[in-house]
């Protein structure tokens, strides 16, 4: 299949100041793609190459196929801020730039975001999220083969933007419209994306499923970008094809993995384990490998979960994520005693 588009060693520079280091990047018809970063790492002057607002300084930037200049004439960008004409009703905002015998397409991409019974509002009379959708209704009535949106929600209360961020995958399987968002919220991330760019310093460091992503990253970056994680630096001391093992000093342990790493004997790496793989019981476990001992002296309640943290004997911390699925669940306190071990495939090896 022909990408829809294909970012390939692309470079941009703004005087002498390099932004963008040889971007590669496919992005198949239909697809949901989210790219992810800090403020400042490039994604939204990226997302801009993509949709023509500027020129590429080197490599090659093809749509369908085919190199192009200029704004792509069926595609349609969407920013933070909704851009709504407060004098114009929500129709009317929907349907700029449209011949009057396209209007009903209008009411319809207006009915798909959930706000035909709103079509007749002043745009100052709506909520944040609902002139978000107008927007995005306004982006689609077109019928554009790509959408590119910069911090689209990034307005939005958290639990408004929870619910935009469903209505946007729904919409985009309904239309079969590429999507491609850039966001600083990994967790806006996850949730929207068929596919996650992580971005650092002008460059994509791992492309990937939100799985992908978070249950195995490719680099000590990734893994503490994307979600909660413990990081703990150490040295490889057995790597079989079938296990390996990595000293730990902070954690006062060897980590058992369960597969090898294919690293030079006594290389340096880094243990990236996440707190929800770790369990908590009040007497040494039977496992030998992966288990330490530590003081709870924190705990945070979060409803579906409870986060604690560990103080280990040699004053590591370890934070340990529960789920909460029985009311009835064993409690720990401050200054529990407890002991904490993982499973050998729970770890995540990735070079410092």
């Amino acid at each position: 299949m022909t990408p829809a588009i294909q970012v390939d060693q692309v470079v941009k520079r703004y005087g002498d100041r390099e932004v963008l280091h040889g971007i590669d990047l496919d992005i198949t018809p239909g697809e949901f793609v989210v790219i992810v970063g800090r403020s400042g790492c490039g994604k939204s002057t990226l997302l801009r190459l993509i949709a023509g607002l500027e020129s590429i300084d080197d490599g090659h930037l093809r749509r369908d196929g085919d190199t192009e200049d200029g704004l792509l004439d069926d595609a349609r960008v969407m920013f933070q801020d909704a851009r709504l004409l407060p004098w114009k009703k929500v129709l009317d905002n929907v349907a700029l730039g449209l011949p009057k015998t396209q209007r009903a397409q209008a009411a319809e991409v207006l009915a798909q975001v959930g706000l035909a019974e709103r079509a007749g509002e002043w745009p100052a009379r709506l909520s944040g999220g609902q002139r978000q959708r107008v927007a995005l209704a306004r982006a689609l009535v077109k019928r554009p083969k790509l959408l590119l949106l910069d911090e689209p929600l990034g307005a939005l209360d958290k639990k408004l933007r929870e619910q935009t961020q469903f209505e946007l995958v729904n919409l985009q399987e309904k239309l079969g419209v590429t999507f491609i968002i850039v966001t600083h919220d990994q967790e806006e991330a996850m949730t929207l994306a068929s596919r996650i760019g992580v971005m650092k310093s002008g460059k994509i460091l791992q492309v990937g499923s939100p799985t992908d992503i978070y249950e195995f990253p490719n680099s000590r970056y990734v893994a503490d970008f994307i979600g909660s994680v413990n990081l703990f630096d150490g040295q490889l001391v057995v790597d079989e094809p079938d296990h390996c093992r990595i000293r730990c000093e902070r954690l006062g342990i060897d980590v058992f993995v369960d597969h090898g790493v294919s690293a030079a004997p006594d290389a340096a790496v880094t243990v990236a384990l996440r707190p929800e793989k770790i369990r908590l019981v009040r007497e040494r476990p039977e496992q030998r490998d992966n288990v330490v001992r530590g003081i709870v002296t924190g705990v945070a309640y979060l409803g579906d979960s409870t986060r604690f943290l560990l103080q280990l004997p040699n004053g590591t911390r370890l934070q340990v994520t529960r789920p909460n699925t029985d009311r009835r669940d064993e409690r720990y306190s401050y200054d529990d005693e407890v002991w904490a071990f993982w499973e050998p495939g729970s770890p995540v090896v990735v070079s410092r």
